[in-house]
């Protein structure tokens, strides 16, 4: 894309054996603006789900060179994150996969582009291959970015506008001091208009800022729920191996959905 190899890594489970294999998998998309980041953010998460059982991909993704004040450009991360959940459905057999059991999310503008890549059924790649879609089974999105950088200038980038009364089931974190949240928070109650009948979870941080995840502390309490989440779905067995840390001041709270 854009002239440039994008990367991904695959984590796989111990003991994996792709010839006989046919696990759930998991593709995370890093935060930083659209216009940067990389796909480190999400090393230890995906050798979490790993070793819990998941084919997981961290994935990079053609990012936007310049600020532009309406930002249609972000249409390339979308792009590519499309070509990317198609590379692991193409790929399923190979990898050990299920493709019909995919879950995708991210971070910050990771989190924006997956949901868009599963959700608009336009800025497709002419290169990809056209009978592989990009539907996924549920969400795992961490402080998503929503409704910002022009998000209403560009229909084709807002996700409020391709929701639909079929959103898969998703868990969200967000700290209670980030101003993104009132984005996910108006995509929620537009899903509540629609009759989404979806399993929907949003998690707080009391107190905490954008990012607060990368804390590993506050990471392990996400993934601890994200596990759970996962479990609950059937797209994960047995219990989670992280534990809070002992005495720790940091807590999770879930929105009671009305």
């Amino acid at each position: 894309s854009g002239g440039k190899d994008q990367v991904l890594e695959v984590y796989f489970p111990p003991n994996h054996d792709p010839a006989k294999d046919k696990v759930p998998g998991l593709i995370l998309f890093h935060g930083g603006g659209w216009r940067g980041g990389a796909m480190e953010q999400f090393r230890y998460t995906c050798q979490y789900f790993a070793s819990r059982g998941l084919v997981a991909v961290t994935a990079n993704y053609q990012t936007i060179p310049i600020k532009t004040p309406e930002n249609p450009n972000k249409i390339v991360c979308i792009t590519d994150a499309k070509s990317a959940i198609r590379w692991m459905k193409q790929h399923a057999g190979e990898l050990g996969m299920d493709s019909n059991k995919l879950i995708t999310g991210g971070g910050s503008a990771g989190g924006h582009i997956s949901v868009l890549a599963t959700t608009n059924p336009g800025l497709n790649d002419p290169a990809d291959p056209k009978d592989i879609d990009t539907s996924v089974v549920a969400y795992l999105l961490f402080n998503p970015a929503f409704g910002g950088n022009g998000d209403k200038e560009s229909a084709e980038v807002d996700a409020m506008k391709h929701v639909k009364a079929d959103f898969h089931p998703a868990i969200v974190f967000f700290g209670t001091g980030d101003g993104w949240k009132t984005g996910w928070l108006a995509i929620l109650k537009r899903l509540k208009e629609l009759g989404a009948t979806s399993k929907i979870e949003t998690w707080f941080a009391k107190d905490q800022a954008h990012g607060y995840w990368d804390n590993p502390e506050w990471n392990d309490l996400n993934l601890i729920e994200a596990d759970r989440f996962l479990v609950s779905l059937g797209l994960l067995q047995g219990e989670t191996t992280l534990k809070p840390v002992e005495g720790s001041d940091k807590k999770l709270v879930k929105m009671e959905n009305k």
